[in-house]
């Protein structure tokens, strides 16, 4: 017995899951900064620090699920 919103959940879930180990994965190929030597920072990250932050892109997952969620019980009813 399956509801509704299961698979999309698991869905929302694998996402999020990804994002999470995608940014594992490249917080362990970040170089060891060596006393007082830390590495240039990437001009991506420069220009736009928050792009690449896992925790932002989570929340926006989070959100928009829970926006279809909402818009799918306010148009039902």
């Amino acid at each position: 017995m399956l509801d509704v919103w299961t698979v999309p959940l698991i869905i929302v879930v694998l996402i999020i899951c990804m994002v999470g180990f995608n940014a594992v994965r490249k917080w362990s190929k970040a170089g060891v900064v060596v006393e007082g030597q830390a590495g240039s920072i990437p001009a991506s990250i420069e220009e736009h620090p928050f792009t690449l932050n896992p925790i932002i892109w989570v929340a926006l997952i989070a959100v928009f699920f829970m926006g279809i969620v909402i818009f799918y019980y306010a148009t039902s009813s």
